[in-house]
């Protein structure tokens, strides 16, 4: 914490946003947990005073304390274990719907409304900057940005293909169908970090948006696709009203990929694990959601289960991205 105080009143400190925003938001990370450290540490010399009231007969107040203390330890648990560089960053993730039409993007659209529940409920601002619509109900894919503190290290553990097991409300013979999505969640990277494209190497598209906004949108080719030759990555982007902020916003989500794969080149665990996510494939998912003839949602990483699954489409996902954390930190992953 000294050393980045000392960094801030250098001169010339606030000149460069790129630069001070992410130690800003690295000291205020140490803040939080040095305060959770400390009232941890207070509750702890605390410790005696409530033995001394359970033989009083305050069992139950007692009782409340642990829980509270318990759930102390576990919160600052997670965080101290998002240590990754990437780990306090914001994110971008990007949904797609798998094979299987209507079906699969009525899924896909299930799973966009539990990553924004889920934003909320965490104090998360998500921002759509994506969305194609689906044919007949649903969407075909979305791309969410998610920020806050530790969104990336939080929701990294999203990104595989996730299974729908259901009897479907567009089958006229109610038959039970299994449907898929793929969920790709990647940091979202700052001005500080320098990322190189070339004007060459890039192809831009733009074309009418699909999405809401009202006749604006429609009639104007504002919504941008930008294609980058030497890695194929496609972003679009279409959710602002004009071209020059659709095209500013599609150039950050293409910076934040190109990280993303450079990240994993130099990082010899990381480029493991997209190997992993290169090969998935609609028969290798990570987590189930099964609501018919049971409901329940599995993961498959961590065997977590979780028999409420009203509950975890509702955002509830909390229980899975803690058991991942533990897991992969601890080698399991």
């Amino acid at each position: 914490m000294a050393e980045i105080d000392a960094t801030i009143e250098e001169p010339g400190f606030w000149d460069d946003p790129g630069t001070s925003a992410p130690l800003l938001q690295k000291r205020a990370r140490l803040e939080r947990q040095l305060q959770n450290l400390g009232r941890l540490d207070r509750e702890r010399d605390d410790l005696e005073g409530w033995r001394e009231l359970i033989d009083e007969g305050g069992e139950e107040d007692a009782a409340a304390f642990a829980s509270r203390l318990a759930a102390g330890l576990e919160t600052l648990e997670m965080e101290l274990k998002l240590s990754g560089p990437d780990d306090g960053r914001d994110a971008l993730l990007a949904i797609n719907a798998g094979a299987g039409g209507t079906e699969a993007q009525d899924w896909a659209q299930m799973l966009e409304r539990m990553y924004l529940r889920y934003g909320e409920q965490h104090g998360y601002q998500v921002q759509m900057l994506d969305r194609q619509e689906g044919e007949e109900a649903g969407i075909k894919s979305a791309t969410l940005a998610v920020r806050g503190d530790n969104a990336y290290g939080f929701l990294k553990s999203e990104s595989g293909v996730h299974r729908l097991v259901r009897i479907s409300p567009y089958d006229a013979n109610s038959r039970r169908h299994t449907s898929f999505a793929s969920v790709f969640v990647y940091p979202e990277v700052d001005d500080s970090v320098e990322i190189e494209i070339n004007d060459k190497d890039l192809r831009v598209d733009t074309y009418r948006s699909s999405g809401a906004g009202g006749q604006h949108v429609n009639r104007t080719d504002s919504a941008v696709r930008l294609t980058h030759l030497p890695t194929g990555v496609v972003v679009t982007c279409q959710n602002e009203r004009s071209q020059i902020k659709n095209r500013s916003m599609a150039m950050k989500v293409l910076r934040s990929r190109l990280y993303d794969l450079e990240i994993k080149k130099r990082d010899a665990e990381k480029a493991k694990l997209e190997d992993q996510k290169k090969e998935i494939g609609f028969g290798s998912q990570i987590r189930s959601y099964v609501l018919h003839p049971y409901r329940m949602v599995k993961d498959h990483r961590t065997k977590t289960e979780v028999g409420d699954a009203d509950r975890v489409l509702d955002g509830g996902i909390d229980p899975f991205v803690e058991a991942f954390l533990r897991t992969s930190i601890d080698g399991g992953l």
